[in-house]
């Protein structure tokens, strides 16, 4: 781990800065003023939440130097100002007003960003923000499905071009108001919301099937009240418009937020007849249950899709061998979280016999194993992939002989790997820093 002394000399560096101010935990008071010294607003910036002391934050809110003194909340209102999505909490610190006075503020860029971060709003919140004079905030203000939309509210916002899509895809419509929202033949995303409003009546689908747009077929062929040969011809027409070239019809098969999600609620009778629906957007929601009998499972295990093996593993109760075995022949997903192998279930004695796999995405399972031996470390850290020999840069039990290799590596994300691994150390710390003139 590195010392204070390292991460002020590593201050001066431009680099070094970047590093140290990502890192978690408070930075001692001689470390932020090292930055700030050499890195003045720009580091300033960075300098809040719980990166700093108390007595830190104090110095540098009376800092004779106004751009370091404002540095983070001019940040925080300039992201305002290019719409940039800011948590609540920055908004507050660089505001210093609570989120309710942040919610009734003059300037609407901010009001919109309060209805874009904070979730949790009271109703009262809710219904000032849904009657905000600007179109905008009222877009945000019904853009996620939590706080909602006071049903009361409903027929304002449906007849509201700025609210009138985010509302249609998500209440339960009359047929007066779907018939007003679909008449209207030039607004394509009215449309496509209405076609994946999961309240729809058989009525209102039957309506729509005629619509030549693929977002709406593939949005009504994951609608309830669909039958199996209707939903088969809607995706039919869709993946014939694919196969033809067109992008419209790529991206309704492939990016359509119109899930059945219905599915995940009905009984379970019904859900079962889907387990060999042809179509995956059902098997996904299917895999995603908790209360599947076992040869359901067994079936959603051996699933021709990879993400519904994956999703279908993610359940409690799924056996290590199941785990295993999915690991083994693709890998993991390291963007979500957890990862397969840290299922309770996970045979994690295995991990390390990952490292002679062919996929060398397999291999880099292998690294998850903290205890992992220096011969297996030795291999891998010569792989072609740079992002193997990252992984083993950054691995607890690498060796001093290894990392020094590794920090002569031709790819600088694994050199920077193996400078940030606390197993450096510090004497070779101060050397690195001595060579660089630091």
């Amino acid at each position: 781990m590195a010392s204070d002394d390292v991460l002020v000399r590593l201050a001066a560096h431009g680099a070094g800065r970047h590093g140290v101010e990502q890192r978690d935990g408070l930075l001692a008071d001689v470390v932020v003023e090292a930055l700030l010294t050499h890195g003045g607003s720009d580091s300033g910036v960075l300098m809040r939440r719980s990166l700093i002391s108390p007595e830190m934050r104090r110095r540098i809110a009376s800092h004779s130097d106004r751009a370091i003194r404002d540095a983070y909340a001019d940040f925080i209102r300039s992201m305002v100002d290019l719409g940039v999505p800011t948590h609540i909490d920055a908004l507050e610190e660089a505001y210093g007003e609570p989120p309710r006075a942040l919610a009734g503020a003059p300037d609407p860029k901010l009001r919109a960003a309060v209805a874009q971060t904070w979730w949790e709003r009271p109703v009262e919140v809710q219904v000032n923000l849904l009657a905000d004079p600007d179109p905008q905030v009222r877009a945000v203000a019904t853009a996620r499905e939590e706080p909602g939309v006071p049903p009361e509210w409903w027929d304002r916002c449906l007849a509201d071009p700025a609210t009138r899509a985010n509302v249609a895809r998500r209440v339960l419509l009359t047929w007066e108001q779907f018939l007003a929202l679909t008449r209207d033949g030039d607004d394509e995303d009215v449309r496509q919301a209405v076609a994946a409003n999961p309240y729809l009546t058989a009525d209102m689908v039957a309506r729509l099937l005629d619509v030549d747009d693929p977002v709406v077929r593939i949005a009504l062929a994951h609608s309830r009240p669909v039958d199996e040969r209707t939903r088969d011809s809607l995706y039919a027409h869709v993946e014939g418009q694919r196969a033809d070239g067109s992008i419209e019809a790529e991206v309704a098969l492939g990016w359509n937020p119109a899930r059945p999600v219905w599915l995940s609620d009905a009984p379970l009778a019904e859900r079962l007849t889907y387990v060999d629906c042809r179509h995956v957007a059902f098997r996904l929601v299917l895999a995603a249950c908790r209360d599947l009998p076992q040869e359901a499972w067994r079936r959603l295990d051996d699933d021709p899709d990879l993400q519904v093996r994956r999703t279908a593993a993610r359940r409690p109760d799924a056996p290590p061998e199941v785990l295993e075995r999915l690991v083994r022949a693709h890998g993991d997903v390291f963007h979500l979280s957890p990862l397969l192998v840290e299922h309770p279930n996970f045979p994690r004695h295995t991990l390390r016999t990952l490292a002679d796999e062919p996929d060398p995405h397999v291999r880099y399972v292998a690294l998850q194993d903290p205890e992992l031996p220096a011969p297996a470390l030795e291999r891998l850290a010569v792989a072609e992939e740079s992002f193997v020999r990252s992984g083993v840069a950054r691995h607890p039990n690498i060796t001093d002989t290894l990392l020094e290799r590794l920090l002569s590596d031709p790819d600088p994300e694994v050199v920077h790997g193996a400078a940030a691994n606390p197993a450096l150390r510090p004497e070779r710390m101060h050397r690195i820093l001595t060579d660089a003139g630091l």
